[in-house]
């Protein structure tokens, strides 16, 4: 049995070991004790506080394997992603070369250093076990989040992103940080993805290029990597669409991955979800169903689980005995459902509309 929990001092070492094997590193997980502290505590007291609108509040959640008893993976939620930096991407734009005498017009693509992803709600920071990996268990981990933010609107912003890790090769090196940011910081990709991790990121404005990027002067191994998702991450691309995230302009000022955008409202997982009272039955009394995520109502205490969305004839959602005690609610009390699966329509194609 899985659930998706705030984090706890005492999965600082789950915490740690979740970090060192992310794959890739993670800018923001870094492998490293005392930033991992801190996130805990800063988590502890978000979760604590009260809110009335988003600001530097960040949620971190755990997934514990219950039968081994083990934390096996962990995601976060950044109530506003530049509530105490700027956080910096590059744009992609498009400019107009023309010249009336020449008879010349040229579309020219460009990157443009940006922050406007800095008021937007950042679901980030996940990192799960390899072999819970493509299961239920890490859809229940990425998709628990927005179970949450339905519950507390407040603290939230109404748009959400996600920024995914960017294409590395063979060697495990980024062509668009060898063709763009090396020339200005001379350090290593994961060095630099690192110090970003651990230190402010103040650096970044003071040392990349403030003017844009023209696309024609990087690599064509550069080229092909902007917007381009690092391989293992792929399947969470797909679902995240599916959810109905739309890929945006902007991509990862390191290695050009790319930055996806939701509005609250037109994701599945809102759209889809329901209030239901509680009906407990033992568990081999059950009738099948499909699966469901289900989330109490406690917001220090939060709870996420997987379990079968099955309804009686008054609109009852019916759990067993082992998930009532686990989400910490008793009959008749109400708990929010969504279906896990996500069915093909939910998806939209294209770019976030606000980017066109």
């Amino acid at each position: 049995m899985m659930v998706v929990r705030p984090v706890r001092p005492a999965d600082l070492p789950a915490l740690e070991r979740l970090a060192g094997t992310a794959t890739p590193s993670l800018t923001n997980l870094p492998a490293h004790r005392d930033r991992l502290e801190e996130r805990i505590a800063r988590s502890r007291h978000s979760f604590s506080r009260e809110v009335d609108f988003p600001g530097d509040e960040l949620y971190t959640f755990v997934l514990e394997d219950l039968e081994r008893g083990e934390v096996v993976g962990t995601a976060t939620i950044r109530a506003e992603a530049g509530a105490r930096e700027a956080y910096y991407t590059y744009r992609q734009e498009t400019l107009i070369h023309a010249s009336q005498q020449l008879n010349v017009r040229r579309e020219v693509q460009t990157l443009a250093l940006s922050h406007e992803v800095s008021e937007t709600t950042q679901l980030c920071a996940l990192s799960i076990e390899p072999r819970y990996r493509g299961t239920s268990a890490e859809s229940l981990l990425r998709r628990a989040r927005l179970m949450f933010i339905a519950q507390y609107p407040e603290r939230f912003a109404e748009v959400l992103a996600m920024a995914f890790p960017g294409y590395l090769d063979e060697q495990g090196e980024s062509p668009f940080w060898n063709s763009v940011g090396r020339h200005f910081f001379v350090r290593d990709y994961h060095d630099i993805n690192y110090l970003a991790g651990v230190r402010s990121k103040s650096f970044i404005a003071e040392v990349m290029p403030q003017f844009p990027l023209y696309l024609a002067l990087l690599t064509p191994q550069a080229r092909a990597a902007i917007g381009r998702e690092h391989p293992d991450h792929e399947a969470a691309m797909a679902e995240m669409l599916a959810e109905g995230f739309l890929r945006s302009r902007h991509v990862d000022i390191f290695d050009a991955g790319p930055v996806i955008k939701g509005e609250r409202d037109r994701l599945a997982s809102f759209r889809r979800a329901a209030w239901h009272p509680v009906r407990v039955r033992p568990a081999h009394l059950l009738p099948d169903a499909e699966p469901a995520m289900i989330a109490n109502q406690r917001l220090g205490d939060f709870r996420c689980v997987v379990a079968r969305y099955a309804l009686s004839p008054t609109g009852q959602l019916m759990l067993s005995t082992e998930h009532a005690e686990l989400l910490g609610v008793e009959e008749g009390r109400a708990v929010l459902v969504a279906p896990l699966a996500l069915a093909a329509e939910d998806a939209e194609l294209g770019y976030d509309e606000g980017e066109l």
